[in-house]
């Protein structure tokens, strides 16, 4: 029985020991990166609000990359020429470098802040061009002025005037007035003549 608790410990004993020696077959062991945590120097901001952080001094052409939330201070490296940005360390970022703008913080500490060039503007992926094809289908590239209305005055209005049965035209006729007169005579005279009968 010993016997055979020897025969099986050797082997993995000696397994055991060659695993130890040769580097090859040993796990790979984990590699630690040191964070050296220093007290900056020189100038810091301070944030009493919370302030975007951005690539370059500036809200035309340069991204946001982050915010510092309200109490927290980062180390001051230099400013913009207008003196209106300051660039920070920002880790974690290209260069380790960003900048906020400076009426939004407070900068804490002394020293002079060294004028920074602002790096290069991102240029936009997609230029706006009028394909000449599909502008020629849509007349897209003569576009000719359109006239503004004008007032146009309205046609005279046209009275129609109708032509009488000839009674007024150029003594032709008989005129109505003669009528009425006629019938008023002969009106008086029965009445005359009825007068004088009843009495």
């Amino acid at each position: 029985m010993v016997r055979r608790m020897l025969a099986f410990l050797l082997p993995v004993a000696a397994l055991t020991l060659l695993s130890l020696a040769s580097p090859t077959a040993a796990a790979p062991a984990r590699q630690a990166t040191a964070t050296l945590r220093t007290t900056p120097q020189g100038p810091m901001v301070l944030v009493p609000e919370q302030v975007n952080v951005r690539t370059g001094p500036g809200t035309e052409g340069y991204d946001i990359i982050g915010v510092l939330i309200a109490g927290q201070r980062a180390q001051a490296l230099g400013r913009s020429p207008g003196g209106d940005w300051i660039q920070i360390v920002y880790p974690g970022v290209e260069g380790n470098v960003a900048w906020v703008y400076a009426p939004l913080v407070t900068l804490e500490g002394q020293g002079f802040l060294s004028v920074i060039e602002p790096p290069p503007t991102v240029t936009p992926r997609v230029t706006a061009t009028i394909d000449p094809t599909l502008a020629a289908q849509f007349n897209l590239l003569d576009v000719t002025a359109t006239r503004l209305p004008t007032f146009t005055p309205a046609a005279p209005v046209v009275q129609p005037t109708f032509a009488g049965d000839g009674a007024t035209s150029g003594g032709r006729g008989f005129p109505p007035i003669l009528a009425i007169l006629g019938l008023l005579v002969i009106g008086l005279f029965g009445t005359v003549i009825s007068v004088l009968r009843g009495g």
